[in-house]
């Protein structure tokens, strides 16, 4: 697998879920994206593993990149908490259901792109 592109939209208003991925190799452009993601942190932009609970990062790694700046304690609280566990949650299932290869999970990494609603 060298890098796949996937984009999901649910939802209506403030309730909206929006998600853009990458996954690929860690070796390759995804791998770079996702060091780069962890290492170029911005205000407002707080990229973050995604964790099935504390100390518990699910594999295939996945960073989740705001797609808005995060302006205030509500959305910080909406990213920190039920995004990062729904995208852990989403990759885990995917590895379970074999959407993701389990052979490959140390191999590969994925891009997350979170849309969290300002209101």
């Amino acid at each position: 697998m060298s890098m796949f592109v996937g984009e999901s939209l649910v939802g209506e208003g403030n309730e909206v879920a929006h998600i853009d991925l990458l996954i690929g190799d860690k070796s390759g452009p995804v791998g770079a994206a996702f060091a780069n993601a962890l290492s170029s942190q911005k205000m407002g932009h707080s990229n973050l593993l995604a964790v099935l609970s504390p100390n518990l990062a699910v594999k295939p790694a996945t960073v989740m990149v705001t797609k808005v700046t995060i302006k205030g304690a509500k959305q910080a609280v909406q990213m920190f908490g039920p995004a990062q566990y729904a995208v852990a949650k989403a990759v885990a299932d995917s590895v379970e259901a074999g959407v993701i290869p389990k052979d490959q999970c140390e191999d590969l990494v994925i891009v997350c792109g979170v849309f969290i609603h300002w209101e």
